[in-house]
Formats: C-alpha cells, structure tokens, sequence
C-alpha cells in the first residue's frame, strides 16, 4: 500500500525544489522572477484578461494576483485598462516589455524544466506523471461531488 503521506511529501517538496530552480535560472539569466513569468503566461495566453483569471489560473487570492499584476504594471510589463462591461474590474494587456519579457525568458524557462524534469525522467514516466498530475487537478474529489 502507498504510503499517502510520503506521496504528499514528495510532491510538495519536489514542487517547492523545483520552483525555487527555475525561478533561481530566471533571475540569473532572464532578470525576472518565475511568478512573473507564470503571470505573464496566463495574460498572454487570455491576450487581455481580468486579475481574477491571472487568481483562478494561478489558484492564488484575488488579492495576491493583484499585487501581482501591480507590480508588473509598475516594472511596465502590462497595462490596465476599465473594464467597459464591469467597471469593478480592470483589464490588464500585456505590453511590448512584457511580451519581450516572456520572448527573453522562454529559453532559460524550457532549458531549466528540460534540466529538472525532461532529463531526469524518461518520455514513457514523463507522459504518465504528467496524466497523473492532470487527473488529480480535474477530476472532483468525493467532497466536491457530493
């Protein structure tokens, strides 16, 4: 039987390790933070998109995504703009610093997931891992079905 602690254990330290890896190649090679380029990533996949599609994608807090989105907006990485169908809200576009941001970092962040992940797994333990972590984001556990 698998020892579900170890499994938990595991995973959050080896997330938490390799967070903290690519997060150190980026800011060595690319001068931005790995939380900014997630953030990047989910407005440029949206093109334009409100603070809590960068929450929901990120699963953190509306309140952490703003402070994000802040922060981009002061370093000129994206702009905010009314949000003419909810004024509550803004929209935030990323802008030409932004995409050039993500264009200079998406080499060291390929090569660093290359390095932590691709050569230490081979393609058939990689595509299973990566089934499983799928599985376990989208399907609903008992309580949520319920």
């Amino acid at each position: 039987m698998t020892d579900l602690d170890q499994v938990f254990t595991d995973l959050v330290r080896f997330q938490i390790d390799l967070w903290n890896g690519v997060d150190a190649d980026l800011r060595e090679a690319a001068d931005t933070s790995l939380a900014s380029i997630e953030s990047l990533r989910v407005i440029a996949a949206r093109d334009v998109c409100r603070v809590n599609d960068i929450a929901d994608d990120l699963r953190i807090t509306v309140g952490g995504a703003s402070k994000i989105a802040d922060r981009l907006e002061r370093a000129g990485l994206v702009e905010r703009r009314a949000n003419p169908v909810d004024r509550r809200s803004s929209l935030v576009a990323l802008t030409r610093e932004g995409r050039a941001t993500l264009d200079r970092a998406a080499p060291v962040y390929e090569a660093a997931l290359a390095r932590r992940l691709g050569d230490r797994l081979d393609g058939a333990t990689l595509d299973h891992l990566a089934r499983a972590l799928r599985l376990l984001r989208t399907e609903p556990t008992r309580e949520d079905s319920e």
